[in-house]
């Protein structure tokens, strides 16, 4: 199983979304289609470099906000969204350990 699904996932949606789609400015000569990363990172109100760590399966404790800011970046539909979220849960988030009542 690919252990980064949700950077995968980041990265096709990225990919498959125009500038002028999010509200950009129509790019002049790019040798890539769909939006950079810092586009992306801008949109959704987090560093560049925080959502590369995302994207390349380096940051796997994004809270519910960050991802669904993403979202909102990547004009992710209503299918979409729930299923990022699931990739996260997936991917095996770190999180500190969890308390047993007593």
């Amino acid at each position: 199983m690919d252990d980064n699904q949700l950077g995968d996932f980041l990265r096709a949606h990225r990919e498959a979304v125009r500038a002028e789609d999010v509200g950009l400015r129509p790019p002049g000569r790019r040798g890539r289609r769909g939006l950079r990363r810092v586009e992306v990172a801008r949109l959704a109100s987090v560093s560049t470099d925080y959502y590369s760590r995302l994207e390349q399966g380096r940051h796997r404790n994004p809270s519910d906000q960050v991802l669904d800011a993403v979202a909102r970046a990547l004009g992710l539909d209503d299918a979409a969204v729930p299923h990022m979220h699931e990739l996260w849960l997936s991917c095996g988030p770190l999180r500190g350990p969890t308390r047993t009542p007593a």
